[in-house]
């Protein structure tokens, strides 16, 4: 199930330490493909470069990404063969983001449907349009989800919301998932990019080492004991006390500056 158009189906940049992907199929309101998902985990493989220190995910066009293309789906009889490789690129894909070295924050706007809100659950931050139209509709069109929703999800907003959202895949705006903890922020349209790219920023002037052992530690803590946790809370710390960042940090709040890590 390959792209027909001759565009990339992703548009990569990086600038000031923010490594930008776009979801590039417009004329599909960025529907997912095998080339997209293949293209997406290809491109975050360039976060482990030191020079990223955040990525920005969004989509290029009317709409964030409207989940599966069911034009082609409807057009196509898969074999057992590639309903496997099309589905293992999804999960590679979702995966990439939810592994990678690098905070990522999710820009949507428009829509974000099916495999679409799969991809913006998989980013640690998600501003949302107000006004944007968001759904899981898999279990109602007798298919299913992937992505890890199934720990997504629930994460974000419970095991009560997050089986209202699965299993009747009703529409709901931005602002409702601003509400239900699902998105971090709900703007209006025009406003979705500047605060994405305000929210990455902020986390790229971070230090790299303790944010990124924080949001490990985070993924890890719930399926860990309480000794366990505070056991890893207490290597994380001495890891960073030995760092250059950390005497900055310090520096920088008794002179009311603010810090400039390096990563060091």
């Amino acid at each position: 199930m390959g792209d027909v158009s001759a565009e990339p189906p992703i548009l990569v940049d990086a600038s000031d330490s923010i490594l930008g992907i776009r979801l590039n199929r417009p004329d599909r309101l960025n529907a997912v493909s095998l080339p997209l998902y293949v293209a997406l985990t290809d491109a975050l493989r360039g976060v482990r470069s030191p020079d990223v220190r955040a990525v920005l995910l969004t989509g290029v066009g009317r709409a964030f990404c409207a989940g599966a293309d069911l034009k082609a789906h409807a057009g196509s009889r898969m074999t057992a063969s590639q309903r496997r490789e099309y589905a293992r690129a999804a999960q590679r894909a979702n995966l990439a983001l939810q592994r990678c070295e690098k905070p990522v924050v999710a820009a949507v706007h428009g829509a974000a449907v099916g495999a679409g809100l799969e991809l913006a659950l998989s980013c640690d931050f998600i501003v949302v349009a107000d006004d944007a139209k968001l759904r899981l509709p898999e279990i109602a069109l007798a298919t299913f989800v992937g992505g890890g929703v199934m720990h997504t999800l629930p994460e974000r907003v419970g095991i009560a919301k997050a089986r209202e959202i699965l299993l009747l895949g009703d529409f709901f705006s931005g602002d409702t998932a601003a509400t239900i903890g699902l998105a971090n922020l709900a703007v209006p349209a025009d406003d979705v990019l500047p605060e994405a790219e305000r929210l990455a920023h902020r986390l790229a002037d971070l230090a790299p080492l303790p944010l990124g052992l924080a949001r490990r530690l985070l993924r890890r803590a719930p399926r860990m004991r309480r000794r366990e946790v505070m056991a890893a809370e207490a290597r994380a710390l001495e890891r960073c006390m030995d760092t250059a960042d950390w005497r900055e940090g310090i520096a920088a709040a008794r002179e009311k500056r603010t810090p400039r890590y390096t990563g060091r």
